[in-house]
């Protein structure tokens, strides 16, 4: 756990990347409604991520420390806060950059059009089932991997290809 928890800034850094990367595919392109929600977006699902890694990570000390371990209400506060900051609020967060990004890429046409529709429907159930299972919150990082590799292998600068990408700078 303490080396999953030491790994989340790298996590938040590399999404932070990937929104430049996002916007730096916009271009002149961008919408300042749209840009502006989907750079809030995303900075406050890693505020989330980082402070709920932080409640963890301070139980963990808590319960490591030398003076015995955290009372039980501690411990259920502790658990409760991590638990709504991931489970709720930041995956709300994801869902609005989700739909913020599929709706910029809509417009821009900087992705296939799977991908818009995968996103929609991937924000569409982040932000009503993430009661259901806590597998749905893996859609999330599922969608930006694809995103991500839909990015990685298009080609900057050249023509329109049969995906309905248009030309990038």
């Amino acid at each position: 756990m303490v080396i999953g928890l030491n790994l989340i800034p790298f996590a938040g850094i590399a999404f932070l990347w990937f929104i430049g990367v996002i916007r730096d595919r916009i271009g002149g392109r961008e919408d300042r409604f749209f840009a502006t929600v989907f750079l809030g977006s995303g900075l406050l699902f890693v505020g989330m991520l980082f402070v709920a890694a932080a409640v963890g990570g301070g139980l963990f000390a808590a319960a490591a420390s030398g003076s015995g371990p955290p009372g039980a209400d501690t411990l259920t506060v502790g658990r409760n806060v991590t638990g709504s900051l991931l489970n709720v609020y930041a995956m709300r967060m994801a869902a609005v950059f989700t739909l913020t990004t599929v709706t910029i890429a809509r417009r821009t046409r900087i992705v296939s059009r799977w991908l818009e529709i995968a996103g929609l429907a991937t924000a569409l159930v982040l932000l009503a089932g993430t009661g259901i299972s806590d597998w749905v919150e893996l859609l999330f990082p599922a969608w930006i991997l694809a995103l991500s590799i839909d990015i990685l292998t298009a080609r900057p600068g050249g023509p329109a290809d049969t995906k309905g990408r248009s030309p990038q700078h």
